[in-house]
């Protein structure tokens, strides 16, 4: 377990994110999101993430109905704030954003310090819990005035009230987040597909800053939506189709990978989690089958000798820290 920053709250290293289970671009039954949780559990993972975003808060109310039973200490949970939900009578389905869901609410930007603290007790409402441990303001990408104005203030405040063990950002960024980690007193941000085998950009600003201020990063996407799962053609990057050049790059990774006796997805799950700056390593899963390869591949070693070819043959900067040694 690692601490988010300077805060009391602890975090598994590898952690489940439940956007899947919110029926993320399929459906998900009620027995498989149970099961996939469970078996989440059976590998020792103790950090779940979810938010109102997926689902329309199906993804926030099947991952409490499934910790409902367990011991309230010994699990961490995170959710997000800046999308308030708000009833639709418009009908149809929710597919346009990512979720096989009927359309029953609507999402409404809003990092107001109203705006956060409805959300988040929507959220717990949601969960059937009292508290959560963390959380993130979602996606601020275009309303970075409202959310540094008073979004940030109002997760401060809630720290401060003992509501919430730790604060942060969570985007599919590395620039505003590193402005989070200058500028603000986050414990912790969360980057999503912005440092992986394909994406480096956080390595440049992001984790440098995080590790000198003591701020925790955990890192999503590690797979960057699923071309380093299952390079292919037709796999998606960053949810669109990868291009010729990053499926070749893709497929260059995964031939060196079987050359040293492992699997690609092995090596990027170890590649995100290396850096020290990097507290946890979210990871999507709708089934248990998926949650049960993903901790395989977590604990499986990756030889030294996989780094260095990578770092010979130019697919990965030298400056990046691999498992076993620090950031240059």
């Amino acid at each position: 377990m690692n601490r988010l920053g300077s805060s009391g709250v602890e975090v598994s290293e590898l952690a489940f994110g439940a956007s899947a289970v919110g029926n993320l671009y399929t459906e998900v039954s009620e027995t498989q999101a149970h099961e996939a949780v469970a078996a989440a559990w059976q590998r020792g993972i103790r950090y779940f993430d979810t938010a109102p975003h997926y689902g329309l808060g199906l993804s926030e109310r099947r991952l409490g109905a499934a910790l409902r039973e367990r011991p309230r200490t010994q699990y961490t949970v995170s959710t997000k704030v800046g999308r308030r939900l708000e009833p639709s009578g418009r009908g149809g389905d929710d597919l346009a954003h990512g979720f096989a869901v009927p359309a029953t609410h609507r999402r409404v930007w809003d990092f107001s310090a109203d705006g956060v603290r409805r959300t988040l007790e929507d959220s717990l409402e949601r969960l059937g819990l009292d508290r959560v441990d963390v959380v993130y303001l979602h996606d601020p990408d275009d309303h970075a005035e409202e959310a540094f104005r008073e979004g940030y203030p109002a997760l401060e405040k809630l720290r401060a009230e003992g509501v919430v063990g730790a604060i942060g950002a969570g985007m599919n960024q590395a620039a505003m987040l590193t402005r989070f980690v200058r500028d603000t007193d986050v414990d912790v941000v969360l980057c999503a597909g912005r440092y992986t085998l394909l994406d480096q950009q956080a390595l440049t600003e992001l984790l440098p800053a995080a590790q000198a201020r003591g701020t925790s990063v955990v890192i999503g996407g590690a797979f960057n939506s699923g071309l380093l799962a299952d390079p292919r053609p037709g796999a998606t990057y960053n949810h669109a189709t990868a291009s010729p050049e990053l499926l070749h790059r893709a497929l260059r990774l995964k031939s060196v990978a079987a050359r040293h006796g492992t699997t690609l997805r092995a090596a990027a799950l170890a590649f995100c989690a290396a850096h020290p700056a990097v507290a946890s390593v979210l990871v999507g899963a709708r089934s248990a089958h998926e949650v049960v390869d993903c901790a395989h591949q977590f604990a499986a070693p990756v030889p030294a000798e996989l780094w260095q070819e990578l770092r010979d043959s130019g697919l990965l900067p030298a400056e990046a820290p691999v498992p076993g040694e620090t950031a240059r």
